[in-house]
């Protein structure tokens, strides 16, 4: 999926409408510092992952600029950006599953 996001919580790492690219993700794979897109209290962000709770299988999610949305399970995480303006993001491609697949295995 590509898309350009709107607004600046995620500056420096994404510009507004800067052209970012997100493909599904395996949520156990996830580090702190992966942007990723999901549903936190019923809004959809992309954010970068603050911290990881792999015993109950949550990743906090968090704006780039200090503030805490709060925490998602795995099946909430849509996908991780994998490219911003067409730059790859370090390691994200190595984290992504097939369409259709979930992952969790």
């Amino acid at each position: 999926m590509t898309f350009r996001p709107s607004g600046t919580s995620m500056v420096p790492l994404i510009r507004h409408r800067q052209q970012v690219i997100v493909a599904p993700v395996d949520p156990s794979a996830l580090e702190t510092g992966d942007i990723v897109l999901a549903r936190v209290a019923g809004t959809v962000y992309l954010h970068v992952v603050s911290s990881v709770d792999p015993a109950k299988r949550r990743v906090q999610i968090s704006n780039n600029r200090g503030r805490v949305n709060g925490w998602t399970g795995y099946a909430r995480v849509f996908g991780i950006c994998v490219a911003v303006d067409g730059v790859a993001r370090k390691g994200a491609a190595d984290k992504t599953v097939a369409a259709g697949s979930n992952g969790s295995s």
